[in-house]
Order: C-alpha cells, then sequence, then structure tokens
C-alpha cells in the first residue's frame, strides 16, 4: 500500500471512531440531567421584608444561602428559586429585616411547588403542585 494512501486511509478511521466517541459523551452528559431542576416559590404575606434566604437538607445545618438580589418586600411579593440538587424534605431559613430568624423545617419540595410566609405567629400555608 501507498504511504500517503495508508496515511489518509488511518486520518479517515481516526475521524470515524472520534465521532462515534463524541455521542457516547453527549449520552453520558443528557443521562446526568434527567433530574429536572426543582423550582419553589416564596410568597411573603408577611408585613416585614426578608433580607436573606437559605436552603438546607432536612435536619442538617448545611444552609446555602438563596440570593434575593435585593429584600422581598413585605405585602404580597414572590419570588421563585432553584432548589439545590438533593432530597425532598428541606429546611428554610428565612431572615426579616430587623434580625429576626424563622426556621422552617422539613418542608418537602417534591411535593408542594411553593410556601407562603404570613404574618408572625400564623401557621406558613405550603403551594401544592
Amino acid at each position: 500500500m501507498n504511504p500517503t494512501r495508508a496515511t489518509a486511509l488511518f486520518a479517515m478511521l481516526a475521524i470515524a471512531l472520534g465521532n462515534l466517541l463524541v455521542p457516547s459523551a453527549s449520552a453520558a452528559n443528557a443521562d446526568a440531567g434527567l433530574t429536572p431542576m426543582r423550582h419553589f416559590d416564596l410568597v411573603n404575606a408577611t408585613f416585614n421584608s426578608i433580607i436573606a434566604l437559605a436552603i438546607a437538607p432536612a435536619d442538617r445545618d448545611a444552609f446555602q444561602d438563596i440570593a434575593l438580589g435585593q429584600p422581598l418586600q413585605g405585602g404580597l411579593t414572590s419570588m421563585t428559586f432553584d432548589v439545590p440538587a438533593g432530597g425532598c424534605l428541606r429546611d428554610l431559613r428565612v431572615i426579616f429585616h430587623g434580625g429576626r430568624i424563622q426556621l422552617f423545617p422539613r418542608i418537602d419540595v417534591c411535593r408542594s411547588s411553593g410556601l407562603r410566609l404570613i404574618p408572625h405567629g400564623s401557621s406558613p400555608k405550603p403551594s401544592d403542585v
């Protein structure tokens, strides 16, 4: 076989094998993305602004801050945030203007799509999917 032809044949074979490997890597990444990102709605129907929000796996102290951008005003304002990957049961920590901290333990983010915060002394209302 001519050396030039052998080099060309080898190059074509390498390209063909490379094309076979690329879809395999894409398929692996697609499998990893099968779990959809969970979105969670928080409605602030209290009289106080929320200045900080954090979420953690239930009964753990590994809170991750949720970026608010600006305080979530009291009255009837809402926001949607992405729930970090993990299990269904989560603890939600809310810090209100003035420093009051309220913990909402064991919220099932798989069964509810949000939480409505109502004035202090009342129970929060989970939102159904």
